[in-house]
């Protein structure tokens, strides 16, 4: 069953390995994705980002991290390549709204396949806040 797409950026996933602030609503996405009543997508990036901040946090280490890996390939995420209409969506996003194309690139992916981004970015939140289909993780309800 496919639920409601929604968009997670790493801000999100790493949530889902470290008890932070909103790991909570973050698990509860993750979660409803598990259950099926929501349908997680993403750039291809994601896995990099959540790699890279968790190995940066100092918490996990080579093992660790490839179990992590592991992970985010068993949870099948429908990952977006930054190609055609979709990159140059990013690319329009990143140079207006003074994001980076990392931020960018889950942005437009959110716009372009009406889908809603769920991110804990505060940064973020407020350079794109135009967006509606943009929210903080800690609005996520069933």
């Amino acid at each position: 069953m496919e639920g409601e797409k929604v968009v997670v950026d790493a801000s999100v996933v790493v949530k889902w390995f470290v008890e932070e602030e909103y790991s909570k609503e973050a698990l509860m996405l993750r979660d409803s994705y598990v259950d099926g009543a929501v349908d997680l997508i993403a750039p291809s990036l994601l896995c990099f980002e959540v790699v890279n901040a968790l190995k940066y946090s100092g918490a996990f280490g080579e093992d660790e991290l490839k179990e992590v890996l592991r992970a985010l390939d068993d949870y099948q995420i429908t990952l977006f390549d930054l190609e055609g209409g979709y990159g140059e969506k990013a690319i329009e996003i990143a140079m207006r709204k003074g994001v980076t194309m990392y931020d960018a690139a889950y942005v437009a992916l959110a716009l372009l396949q009406d889908a809603t981004l769920y991110t804990a970015d505060e940064n973020l939140l407020e350079k794109v806040s135009e967006f509606k289909r943009v929210r903080h993780v800690r609005e996520f309800t069933l």
